[in-house]
């Protein structure tokens, strides 16, 4: 299958360039804060519109920043200690999604201390609207035709641009697209349209993307300056998600045996 060349550079503005990737992230954010606002205002809703635009424009700080120091520490920590500047170099690219979520945790924790609310009434409020940042990120890695998949004889591989190799490889940015995006934003909306225990949703958050991220990276190219950790199957990605797992399902325990202690 041919690789659908794309110019990354959506449309230009005198010496501005406006790219894909840039866009993407935008309409995820744009995204998420249509959806929150639809849902404050729904009676019971623990949040106003104009609190949800704010946790939105938060949540959107803890990416970036979160993003880009969690790839220097998980991905670049070489380059980031021989060029400390390097890490505000954003036009070199390098996000981290393990980075971003602890930004957005930590925007949450701030958002709950300007607000009064529990930390899990904000964090269950938004994760539902996480999978959409995902999965627009994900079509914008496409765009750039990067963090593309192993090699494969599938009759949808694709060869990218990127490549040395030039191999037939796993579009694996469309396989993310569709299991942490589409199918992981389904799954916590459905759940979450009902009442849960405290920290419940959240928790099942990190189970899901934890679980389709691991799956994902069966199929994933590794990084080329790291590779895989153990044999020819354990990356980066997969250490990362596996304590996601673990902490998602202990809040899951958790929050539904403090309800039956407190019904």
């Amino acid at each position: 299958m041919t690789f659908p060349q794309i110019d990354p550079v959506a449309f230009s503005i005198g010496p501005l360039s406006v790219h894909w990737y840039g866009l993407t992230y935008l309409l995820g954010f744009t995204g998420a804060w249509l959806l929150g606002s639809w849902r404050a205002g729904k009676p019971g809703s623990p949040f106003t519109r104009e609190q949800v635009g704010d946790l939105i424009f938060y949540g959107a700080v803890g990416v970036i920043i979160g993003g880009r120091l969690g790839y220097g520490l998980f991905y670049g920590l070489d380059q980031w200690l021989s060029d400390p500047l390097w890490i505000v170099k954003l036009q070199q690219g390098g996000m981290s999604f393990h980075g971003g979520m602890l930004g957005v945790l930590t925007a949450f924790w701030y958002f709950k201390r300007k607000t009064g609310k529990s930390y899990f009434t904000v964090a269950d409020f938004i994760v539902p609207m996480v999978p959409v940042g995902l999965a627009t990120g994900r079509i914008g890695n496409f765009i750039n035709g990067e963090l593309w998949g192993r090699p494969t004889d599938v009759s949808w591989g694709m060869v990218f641009p990127g490549d040395p190799l030039q191999l037939v490889r796993h579009p694996s940015q469309l396989y993310q697209f569709a299991f942490e995006g589409v199918a992981l934003f389904a799954l916590l909306w459905i759940y979450s349209r009902k009442p849960r225990p405290a920290a419940a949703v959240t928790g099942l958050f990190g189970i899901g993307y934890g679980c389709a991220r691991i799956g994902a990276e069966f199929f994933r190219e590794p990084d080329a300056h790291i590779g895989y950790l153990v044999g020819n199957w354990l990356t980066m990605g997969m250490l990362l998600s596996v304590p996601m797992i673990f902490v998602g399902a202990g809040l899951m325990v958790w929050g539904y045996r403090k309800q039956g202690a407190n019904p």
